[in-house]
């Protein structure tokens, strides 16, 4: 990639890139997306992840595939002004940029026209698509989908059709002569290949943390699929054939130095010079908690943090000399029995939580605070009980805090996601973390002392004075 100074604040990106979508769910983009990244980057190139969404999981694949961390592109969450910069981030220095997309190629925010959706995402990048269509129950009526979704919005560029799951030679055949009159070329066909599916449960795909060595296989897999299924050479022109992308290029530092984006900032911030020593800050990881977005680290250490990841299913202790505890998403549900058979840490947190020190909690971390999981014991943190539920909970959320707190000030409002199968009871505190105003109105999650816990995902890029504020109370 080239960066060649632009207009005052924006850089000129020249990275070739592609979006990879689909018309709906389960076509085969993570497989494509995935299997591209890994072909490439095996072949020396080094490759750009980002998936359109708030999607954790699938970004961890991209992160195995390319050896680069997975980054995520969501309008809805950042708003439509960072994704520019948030993919300049990522893609510095790198070769090539592949978009994994979200849903259907224009699926977005329920009920908010195009946003957040992969096709408004192409249309931010100047990024050519390539629609990857699952052919399984179809010949000829592939020629009239494509030519729909090429059709629809005349900004969105589809330069290319994968098809995916084709059963035969003559299957095949039948596709190819159908899509010659749709003027987009096949640029591979992928055979039915079952014995490399990954695995999924409750909330999707099976995590890369864990099973490693599987998914390592898996995505050699991927790559080998894309290798003798695909047009490489016609994906990597489509790549290159992307103009130049005038944008700025978002900066952790930066990011930390302008301080909070949202409508009630803090009123007396301290910038990270100012900090007299750097505190460490505790980030769950492991196989329990894979949920995180890169940019919360790199935001956390601009704002003057030592950042140590630990694994709460193996360590008994928390870093030496931990101020403060971040334990974002993941799978607590899968691993109850294993965290509560962990009292030595479970202790170590409770006793930092009742020493007022910064704790941000966020789903998975929130049900770890809890006083049980299923019936195993958490850290009893939080005078509340989780259990695995039937009902998927999903959506976007517009959520305002209702009082201060180590993340934000009172009345700040943001934007953010639940993703979750689990019931909390009570869902809220006598002090709760966040009232949600859409989709629906209700309170919901905990703020004690220096606890922040709640079910909502966020993304700190959208608002970078949370990481210093909470780094600031970690050192007050």
């Amino acid at each position: 990639m080239v960066n060649t100074p632009s207009r005052a604040g924006a850089v000129s990106v020249s990275v070739p890139r592609l979006v990879i979508a689909a018309p709906s769910s389960g076509s085969g983009k993570t497989t494509v997306a995935t299997g591209l990244m890994a072909l490439l980057a095996g072949r020396g190139l080094s490759v750009s992840p980002h998936k359109v969404g708030p999607d954790y999981i699938d970004a961890g694949y991209h992160t195995l595939a390319t050896g680069r961390p997975g980054r995520n592109l969501d309008a809805y969450l950042c708003g439509t002004e960072l994704i520019g910069p948030l993919f300049a981030h990522g893609a510095a220095g790198c070769d090539l940029a592949v978009v994994e997309g979200v849903m259907g190629l224009y699926d977005g925010a329920a009920g908010q026209g195009e946003l957040a959706s992969t096709a408004q995402v192409a249309k931010l990048l100047r990024a050519p698509v390539v629609l990857v269509v699952d052919a399984s129950s179809q010949s000829r009526s592939v020629a009239a989908l494509v030519h729909g979704f090429a059709s629809w919005d005349p900004e969105v560029r589809i330069g290319g059709v994968i098809l995916n799951k084709v059963g035969s030679d003559r299957h095949e055949e039948l596709l190819r002569e159908a899509l010659d009159e749709s003027g987009v070329p096949v640029l591979g066909v992928l055979r039915r290949a079952a014995e490399i599916e990954t695995p999924s449960r409750h909330l999707g795909l099976v995590p890369v943390a864990e099973r490693r060595d599987d998914a390592v296989s898996v995505v050699r897999g991927l790559a080998e699929r894309v290798r003798v299924g695909c047009d490489v050479e016609g994906l990597l022109a489509l790549a290159r054939s992307a103009p130049s992308l005038e944008v700025g290029v978002w900066d952790a530092g930066d990011a930390v130095r302008a301080g909070f984006r949202g409508s009630a900032p803090d009123p007396a911030p301290q910038t990270p010079e100012g900090l007299d020593v750097r505190p460490v800050v505790a980030v769950a990881g492991g196989s329990a908690f894979t949920f995180s977005y890169a940019e919360h680290t790199e935001l956390l250490r601009a704002a003057g943090a030592d950042v140590v990841v630990f694994d709460p299913l193996r360590d008994e202790e928390l870093p030496a000399g931990t101020r403060g505890l971040v334990i974002g998403g993941g799978f607590p549900e899968v691993y109850a029995a294993e965290l509560g058979a962990n009292e030595p840490l479970r202790k170590a947190v409770a006793e930092l939580a009742r020493s007022g020190a910064p704790v941000a909690a966020e789903c998975a971390g929130l049900l770890y605070l809890a006083r049980s999981l299923d019936g195993s014991p958490m850290c009893g943190v939080l005078d509340a009980d989780a259990r695995m539920s039937e009902r998927l909970t999903l959506g976007y959320r517009e959520a305002v805090a209702v009082g201060d707190s180590v993340l934000a000030a009172a009345g700040t409002r943001l934007r953010g996601h639940e993703f979750h199968r689990t019931v909390l009871e009570p869902g809220a505190g006598p002090a709760p973390a966040w009232g949600l105003v859409r989709p629906e109105r209700r309170v919901e999650g905990f703020v004690q002392r220096g606890v922040h816990a709640s079910y909502l995902h966020t993304h700190w890029a959208a608002a970078p004075g949370t990481a210093r504020r909470f780094v600031e109370r970690c050192v007050a």
